[in-house]
């Protein structure tokens, strides 16, 4: 299942130096049908993307809701910051 939301790129002070993009509401009702699939901690694993970067993370709950963390690369190569509005995509067939 493909999940698709734009979300602001927000800082969190989780595992430096990543930024993250808050999962909409809407989509997260959509995610959450995905929890049980939860590896601990109730992080969901995913295959996330932005723009062209396409890459394995995990869902990280806070207060509620799901945080997509964006890791360094995806930054630069995609050119996003603190800040900035972005689309992503979840795909929640995630392998490893």
């Amino acid at each position: 299942m493909d999940v698709s939301f734009v979300g602001e790129v927000i800082e969190w002070r989780g595992p430096a130096p990543y930024l993250f993009v808050p999962v909409s509401d809407q989509a997260a009702e959509e995610v959450a049908q995905w929890a049980r699939f939860s590896y601990g901690w109730g992080c969901i694993p995913v295959t996330a993307t932005i723009g062209h970067t396409r890459w394995p993370t995990s869902l990280m709950p806070k207060d509620g809701q799901y945080l997509v963390p964006v890791r360094v690369a995806v930054q630069r190569t995609e050119g996003v910051g603190l800040g900035d509005t972005v689309r992503v995509r979840l795909d929640l067939r995630f392998e490893r």
